[in-house]
């Protein structure tokens, strides 16, 4: 099989401990690229799930609306137990 480099950038703290996790794994840096792209190619995708960091408009409507019930919380109906909350619910249902 022939082979091919790949020549890839990345933060010098990054590929150091990396390439100390990998060394105690038994691994070398090409290996453990190697396994990745196999992967990849196996699950025809990325193999592990990868999300944003930022959230997204349904949440940052719902902290707004947290902020607003602690500003305030007069108008918001209160509960002095979970069975009265729950009846409530029942009762709009």
């Amino acid at each position: 099989m022939t082979t091919a480099n790949i020549n890839v950038r990345v933060d010098e703290k990054l590929k150091k401990e990396a390439e100390e996790l990998f060394n105690d794994l038994g691994l070398n840096m090409s290996s453990a690229i190697t396994m990745f792209l196999k992967s990849a190619v196996r699950y025809d995708g990325i193999p592990f799930d990868i999300r944003r960091t930022s959230v997204n408009a349904e949440t940052l409507d719902a902290l707004a609306e947290y902020e607003e019930m602690k500003k305030h919380p007069e108008k918001y109906k209160r509960y002095h137990n979970f069975s009265d909350l729950v009846k409530d619910v029942d009762n709009e249902a």
